[in-house]
């Protein structure tokens, strides 16, 4: 388990210094920030959507490796995605950083890369950190323009 959870750590990392879909999206149908007082982690992510589903997702900002991977891997695991799938997949993501779906569940198969925050269930404080570009994503979703805080 220690080698899986070095491979998960270099993923974080990797992910930190070199994000994903980091950029700001001047095209984008709609966007949203969010923000984490505690942490002080703050970010925007973007969203360009043919009919159902999102055709192409970006996001800036600043904060935590927590934060930032989270957000880069999240935008990789919803592009081509319909509002349905990320509805699911976010809700499996929320499970998992929170503790509630077991180490074995099937979901986190599903999950792919982004089982790499399974590990954060066991630091409660970071959980914030690791579901904040999740919010704000389904804040984009919702609505043209908004804002959401982990407080």
């Amino acid at each position: 388990m220690t080698e899986l959870s070095g491979l998960y750590q270099d993923v974080i990392l990797e992910h930190n210094r070199s994000p994903r879909n980091f950029r700001r999206m001047d095209d984008a149908d709609s966007h949203a920030e969010g923000r984490n007082p505690l942490c002080g982690d703050q970010l925007t992510v973007w969203l360009k959507l043919s009919g159902d589903r999102v055709s192409d997702v970006s996001f800036e900002g600043s904060g935590c490796a927590i934060s930032k991977a989270s957000a880069s891997l999240m935008t990789t695991a919803v592009k081509g995605k319909s509002r349905g799938e990320i509805d699911r997949l976010f809700r499996q993501f929320h499970e998992v950083v929170t503790g509630k779906s077991p180490p074995q569940d099937g979901s986190r198969r599903e999950l792919g890369k982004l089982a790499v925050f399974s590990g954060i269930a066991s630091f409660p404080v970071r959980v914030k950190c690791a579901t904040l570009s999740w919010h704000a994503l389904k804040a984009a979703l919702e609505r043209p323009s908004g804002s959401v805080s982990t407080e």
